[in-house]
């Protein structure tokens, strides 16, 4: 009988969900943070020597750049975390992601040092990509993995309500700070959101020392112990195991990657720069998108314990082909009523439908021994394939288009399109639990989901 001293199961498993979605609405409330003051400013406070229109695509780059250390995160992450625990792996990457994002705010701009500037802070990113890297498949596992069978689905829906909670919050600071300093938000008022994220900080650190290792990965290592053998490291076992559920990682998040930074970073750039209108129309936009889909995500996490994770997914990225056009159109009118709608419908329904299932669904396509290198390298090499510069290709879209939008519309249908036909041979194992899930022979037996799926 567990005493005052030891959590109960449904302490243990409260508390991970919390470290789980708490944590990476922290991080991604720093994340975002970046994104729409990029989207905002950075062109004139860093890159002010070239024209309005190439200093904004060189700002949003900068966003992109943090990308690409993603997967260097993912690689550090899933090893420590295959290998030490999860737990203190979350810990590490909130460390760096706190300390980045405070730095940001201190940082000078072109004007006081020149050339330096734009350097350090590209540094920061980078810093910030290694945490983000490594935090999504930590998140998704401590709740997958601590979850009941049968609702795994819903379990690890709720880290994935961090990235538009982070959008919400962080748009609503950058808001705020906007409102506070008025004319002189170019000199101080851009930095106070950055800063903020000390505090945030303190509130996720509290809640992830409180959670504990989850039993599955507990018993994986006490197996590991008591054989007492030398094994790889969970990288190379990977790579030479599970090449089947990396690839379908890597490809399934072409649905959401690209396009939801394509509706929300993107979509602050457009409707300023190149439809002319004031910047509230777009924050407006994403804190209302975002709030819907924060609401809708454990929603279709549920129904992915029903119908299954593929046929969740399927629907969802059918949903999103055939709405991107109606949903630019109303972008493009420039109406504050019609750019709301526009993004509430992608990510309420589109995007919340292709994002919920994907923590249950990766995390039952690999062993608990390499589960969490297996997700976290392929969820960020997707990160750095599709999503890094999506927000600055889009912006250079529409100069080559001279102001049109066809080829952003074909360039969310086609990826969206990709995700969905990668995803389509991901195996059904909602039923299974997740200690079954070990050998490469079981994922050479187990028949597309899509074909096998049960309402």
């Amino acid at each position: 009988m567990p005493t005052a001293a030891t959590p109960t199961p449904e302490q243990i498993r409260r508390r991970s969900l919390q470290s789980g979605t708490v944590g990476a609405i922290v991080e991604w409330y720093e994340y975002t943070v970046y994104g729409v003051t990029a989207a905002l400013v950075f062109g004139r406070l860093f890159f002010p020597d070239l024209s309005p229109g190439i200093g904004q695509i060189v700002s949003l780059a900068t966003f992109g750049v943090g990308f690409l250390a993603r997967p260097v995160g993912a690689f550090v992450a899933g090893h420590l975390g295959d290998r030490i625990g999860r737990k203190s792996t979350l810990i590490l990457t909130f460390s760096v992601m706190t300390t980045a994002t405070a730095a940001i705010g201190l940082v000078p701009t072109y004007r006081q040092t020149g050339v330096a500037a734009p350097l350090l802070l590209c540094v920061l990113r980078l810093a910030q990509g290694f945490a983000v890297g490594g935090e999504w498949g930590g998140a998704a596992i401590v709740a997958v993995e601590n979850a009941p069978r049968e609702r795994r689905g819903y379990f690890g829906a709720w880290p994935q309500i961090g990235v538009s909670a982070g959008l919400l919050l962080g748009t609503a600071a950058v808001s705020f700070a906007s409102w506070l300093s008025g004319d002189a938000f170019d000199q101080w008022g851009w930095r106070l959101p950055f800063l903020l994220s000390v505090i945030l900080a303190g509130i996720g650190f509290f809640i992830r020392l409180r959670a504990t290792e989850s039993p599955a990965f507990l018993a994986e290592k006490a197996r590991r112990d008591a054989e007492l053998e030398r094994r790889k490291a969970p990288a190379a076992i990977l790579f030479r195991d599970h090449r089947k559920p990396l690839l379908i990682t890597v490809f399934g998040r072409f649905a959401e990657a690209g396009n939801y930074y394509l509706f929300t970073t993107f979509i602050l750039s457009y409707v300023t720069s190149t439809l002319g209108v004031p910047e509230r129309y777009g924050l407006t936009a994403s804190m209302i998108g975002a709030a819907v889909n924060i609401v809708m995500i454990p929603v279709f996490g549920a129904v992915s314990d029903r119908i299954g994770r593929v046929r969740t997914f399927l629907i969802g990225g059918a949903l999103i082909v055939v709405t991107t056009w109606p949903v630019f159109a109303l972008v493009h009118t420039g109406r504050l009523w019609a750019i709301v709608g526009g993004v509430v419908l992608f990510l309420a329904l589109g995007h919340a439908m292709v994002y919920a299932p994907l923590p249950a669904l990766y995390c039952e396509m690999f062993p608990t021994s390499v589960r969490y290198s297996g997700i976290s390298v392929g969820y960020q090499a997707a990160s750095v394939l599709l999503a890094s510069f999506t927000p600055a290709l889009a912006s250079a879209m529409v100069l080559w288009a001279d102001g049109s939008l066809w080829m952003v519309v074909a360039f969310a249908i086609v990826t969206t399109l990709i995700a969905m036909a990668a995803i389509a041979f991901a195996p059904d194992r909602r039923d299974r639990e997740l200690d079954e899930i070990g050998t490469l022979a079981t994922h050479r037996r187990d028949t597309p989901a899509v074909a096998s799926s049960r309402p």
